[in-house]
């Protein structure tokens, strides 16, 4: 166990999924060297087949008694998608072409079959009342590591200081029982080095009191980031406090400390076309990512909305909204 555990909160109202949290985390970790599948950071649509594709079924995690289980380990071309290569010379530098001649249009040299994003933006339900919302994944740095008990070698390990879970290089033989047990899919496999991968949580800035790239890159300001036991930081009070961050798939059993404050959307239109009360994502499709406690922690969101918009105080709304973006990290503090 670790002394403090450092968490992330992702408010789903706000992800407008731009994808510049992973744009931040794939130019400074994951952009060569065999990392070109990885996306240590991505951000998914939902409903929809996420990335590896379906890994919320590829297995993992503990079982009712708390063993670890072994899940599916992603196969690159048909779960990840092989990366490929734009015609960029023959679209964008054409030469030689007659007049009246088509000119090549860009477009990739392989047709892919799958990739990240594979399904963005398409969501489910039947017009005026489809849905889709967007949900951003990384490392949950859990506090049981289903990896960290998958791993023969004893190559991961968390942080004494700040729980984040990290990879021994030296140790890791590639052997990918860490792959195969992580039930989010956010352990990786690189091919050019035989050696298992995976987020960092920026540990590099945290130590220089720095937010993580994909926190502090978000243009919805929709992350916070401090430990959970900092009673004046902005986690504990939407996990703890507030009571209105939820755990992605809890039932897992590795107690992950990436938490979701669940979106709330315009009610469904009747055959009139007028509303009628009833929410246009379906409580069940968040209940199965977030738990039971979805409809309770809805109902307060709804709650202090209207409080905040009488021009009543709302703490949880300010904290929410994140007027000040330095507000939203506390990461230097000390127990």
């Amino acid at each position: 166990m670790s002394k403090r555990q450092l968490a992330m909160v992702m408010d789903l109202n706000k992800c407008i999924g731009c994808q510049t949290c992973t744009s931040a985390c794939k130019t400074q970790w994951t952009n060569r060297n065999g990392r070109d599948y990885m996306y240590w950071n991505n951000v998914e649509t939902h409903p929809g087949s996420g990335y590896p594709r379906n890994w919320r079924k590829s297995g993992g995690g503990f079982d009712a008694a708390g063993k670890v289980k072994q899940g599916h380990i992603p196969n690159l071309a048909r779960d990840y998608g092989v990366p490929f290569e734009m015609n960029y010379t023959a679209a964008l530098n054409p030469r030689g072409e007659r007049e009246g001649d088509a000119l090549p249009h860009l477009a990739p040299l392989t047709p892919p079959t799958f990739g990240p994003n594979w399904d963005e933006d398409q969501g489910a339900g039947e017009y005026p009342n489809s849905f889709h919302f967007y949900l951003p994944r990384i490392c949950n740095h859990c506090t049981n590591p289903a990896c960290l008990a998958a791993c023969p070698r004893g190559a991961i390990y968390k942080r004494e200081e700040d729980g984040i879970v990290l990879v021994d290089q030296e140790r890791c033989r590639g052997y990918q029982h860490c792959v195969g047990a992580c039930p989010y899919k956010k352990v990786y496999f690189n091919p050019r080095f035989g050696r298992s991968e995976k987020c960092i949580f920026c540990f590099p800035r945290i130590e220089q009191g720095l937010a993580p790239a994909c926190a502090r890159q978000c243009a919805g300001r929709i992350r916070f980031v401090s430990y959970l036991d900092d009673a004046d930081g902005p986690v504990h009070k939407l996990v703890t406090k507030w009571q209105v961050a939820l755990p992605l798939h809890a039932e897992f059993g590795t107690q992950p400390n990436v938490y979701y404050v669940p979106p709330l959307s315009p009610s469904k239109l009747d055959a009139q076309g007028r509303p009628s009360g009833e929410r246009r994502i379906p409580d069940a499709e968040l209940i199965e990512l977030f738990g039971p406690r979805v409809p309770e922690v809805l109902k307060l969101l709804e709650a202090e909305r209207e409080k905040k918009k009488r021009g009543e105080a709302s703490e949880l709304m300010d904290l929410l909204i994140a007027y000040r973006h330095e507000e939203m990290f506390r990461i230097g503090v000390k127990k």
